[in-house]
């Protein structure tokens, strides 16, 4: 395997080949230091890169291994999206508004260090994780490395980014409204956004009033199941915890599905003005046949999302946004259109939040009712392709918050109902840009989705497509 394609290899094929000594922690590592400096100038995918921090982990690691330990990351470098917290460095979420460096790593870092990964650096984010692209006054634009032109998404943009560029084999993210499924579409990465509950947010509580997940980006499935079989699991004080997988997630991505019942459905949910691309449409009409010649019972159903879904998921949203804005230390530097925001937010009171809470549960029935009927839903990922860099650069905070609606309407609803979802490749364009569907499970039921989106990892096989200037 030359040093590209080890690059390129992922994280449980890295983990192996570090634990069969084939080769070292150090090696890996400092080969990915060394593409960071190579393309990070161009890509901005990295806010901060701990290079000695990471070499010694390496090193660690291969001390570790070679007395005879093992973990499931032993030695494998993950990067960290910048909100989420490494003990001693500033969390920026994508500002200069914070100042003080983080006490503790978040548990979800803590973890990963547990399972013994290099932690190698933090990667870009929109200003306070707010938008479905990554551009901030400070740090930056982030880029995609399929075009360089376009975004890489958001708000794990720079996770993106460093993953689809073979940067890193996997990368934290979280998800508030579509901030992990939205750079996985446009990166040609797979990304599963899990069930509420399933990763611990600890420091946090519940960003976003219960919207916010933790998860990761990955090349291929595996790797992100067996990310999540590292990470899953509460703590004491979270408020949301997950049932218990009944077998590991990784068992399920190398297991077959079965036959599966799939509703499939190109209905936009009330309330978000939007079409939906020609070239979206074709990844969801292609991935329907796939299914039909794998087997599975894939049936057109319109999902019932009712009027109270998107006003809820924005409600949420701009409240959050407005709460983070006021928890910074200088709230005075943040960028006016998110400023702006924060003022939308303020405007959204606190007893409409808790009316959506006290409905949740109901609305979550009456959407999840199409799982009485059918295994996995199958939707459009984002509508259109990734959007040029800067194409609302200078608009307002309502121009910006009604076009970016219209870009990944098909997102949100499942972070209001806490549904685990998972944006899956579906080839690329003939302008040479990803495409990308959405396929939702019943609650808690990441399992199913894990193993059908291995199943068209294997149909369809993804992971050997790679950005050209990078490969």
């Amino acid at each position: 395997m030359d040093a590209t394609d080890l690059a390129f290899a992922g994280i449980s094929e890295q983990a192996r080949l570090i634990a069969d000594g084939t080769i070292s922690s150090r090696e890996l590592t400092t080969l990915y230091l060394d593409r960071i400096e190579r393309h990070n100038t161009t890509l901005n995918a990295f806010r901060v890169v701990f290079t000695q921090e990471a070499l010694a982990e390496a090193d660690a690691a291969d001390q570790r291994r070679a007395s005879g330990e093992s973990a499931p990351l032993l030695g494998v470098p993950i990067a960290v999206k910048d909100d989420q917290d490494v003990a001693g460095v500033v969390t920026a979420y994508g500002s200069n508004a914070q100042e003080a460096p983080a006490a503790e790593d978040s548990e979800i870092v803590r973890r990963l260090r547990l399972a013994g990964a290099v932690i190698i650096g933090k990667t870009n984010v929109p200003e306070l994780t707010q938008w479905p692209f990554t551009e901030t006054a400070t740090f930056g634009v982030t880029r995609n490395p399929w075009d360089l032109q376009r975004t890489p998404g958001g708000s794990s943009g720079g996770s993106g980014a460093a993953v689809a560029a073979g940067l890193v084999g996997a990368a934290t993210a979280s998800d508030g409204a579509g901030s992990i499924r939205i750079p996985a579409a446009w990166c040609g990465l797979f990304g599963m956004k899990p069930q509420r509950g399933r990763v611990s947010l600890y420091p946090r509580r519940r960003p976003w009033f219960g919207m916010a997940g933790y998860g990761c980006l990955t090349r291929g499935v595996r790797d992100s199941a067996l990310f999540l079989d590292v990470v899953a699991g509460a703590r004491a004080g979270d408020v949301d915890a997950a049932p218990d997988p009944v077998r590991p997630f990784l068992a399920s991505a190398e297991g077959e599905p079965g036959t599966l019942r799939i509703a499939y459905s190109e209905k936009l949910p009330p309330g978000v003005l939007a079409s939906v691309d020609p070239s979206a449409s074709f990844a969801l009409a292609d991935t329907v046949q796939i299914l039909r010649e794998l087997g599975h019972e894939v049936t057109e159903r319109e999902v019932d999302y009712g009027a109270q879904g998107i006003p809820n998921v924005v409600a949420r949203y701009l409240r959050g946004v407005h709460e983070e804005a006021a928890g910074v230390a200088h709230p005075e530097r943040l960028e006016r259109r998110t400023r702006a925001m924060a003022r939308l937010g303020g405007l959204v009171p606190r007893s409409q939040i808790e009316k959506g809470e006290a409905a949740e549960a109901e609305y979550a029935a009456r959407v999840g009712a199409l799982f009485g009927e059918f295994d996995v839903l199958l939707t459009p990922g984002p509508t259109l392709p990734a959007p040029p860099i800067g194409k609302l650069q200078g608009r307002g905070a309502l121009y910006t918050l009604n076009a970016v609606a219209g870009w990944v309407p098909f997102y949100g609803i499942w972070n209001y109902t806490g549904h685990p979802a998972a944006a899956v490749p579906a080839g690329l364009s003939g302008q040479g840009l990803p495409r990308s569907v959405q396929l939702v499970g019943r609650p808690a039921d990441e399992a199913t989705l894990y193993a059908l989106a291995a199943q068209l990892e294997r149909a369809r096989p993804w992971v050997d497509e790679r950005p050209p200037d990078f490969s």
